[in-house]
């Protein structure tokens, strides 16, 4: 009988693929920017077995940021509420001054198939607690035939993605041509 020696344990097969809809719902973004972008969406697919974690690689490249931060996972009804259970880094419920009272588990420990999602449920996924990048997932399909495709997958972009960090002087002279636009109107 042969031993495993991988230090790792050995992903657990799943038979289901997740399709979730991550939608920008809040973050350093220019009006500007929301005008000429007004949905901001990536669909991605997971498979059961994977991690919040591989979630996480998945939307960070997706809108293509490049600088990693902490983040977290909320499932609750409204954003950062204290009855939110989070889904938090492995070093966060003792380090972070941001942990919630309610920490259901880790996210590189946490598959997504424990998570009993069905069609139609929502969750948050928060990165970068000082820009606050606030996400809202959907859960738009389970699908049990897997196709054999590398995953977790970008599936579909809508509009761009906002740059992780803002330009503030691009912001003051966008704010400045807004209130020159008022003045030649008044």
């Amino acid at each position: 009988m042969k031993q495993n020696k991988s230090k790792t344990k050995p992903k657990k097969r799943s038979r289901l693929i997740y399709t979730l809809k991550v939608v920008l719902i809040g973050g350093q973004v220019t009006d500007k920017f929301i005008k000429e972008n007004p949905e901001i969406s990536r669909t991605i697919r997971i498979l059961g077995n994977q991690y919040l974690e591989d979630l996480h690689d998945a939307i960070f490249h997706a809108f293509d940021r490049f600088d990693e931060h902490m983040y977290e996972f909320q499932f609750g009804e409204n954003f950062n509420s204290p009855d939110n259970k989070s889904y938090v880094l492995p070093y966060y419920e003792s380090s972070s001054m941001f942990a919630s009272n309610n920490i259901a588990g880790k996210v590189d420990t946490t598959r997504i198939d424990s998570l009993s999602l069905k069609v139609g449920d929502s969750f948050y996924y928060w990165f970068d607690f000082g820009d606050d990048w606030i996400h809202w997932i959907d859960v738009i399909s389970i699908d049990k035939e897997i196709p054999q495709e590398k995953y977790p997958k970008i599936t579909e972009r809508v509009g761009d993605s906002p740059p992780q960090y803002l330009d503030w002087d691009e912001e003051d002279e966008d704010f400045d041509e807004d209130e020159e636009d008022e003045d030649e109107e008044g």
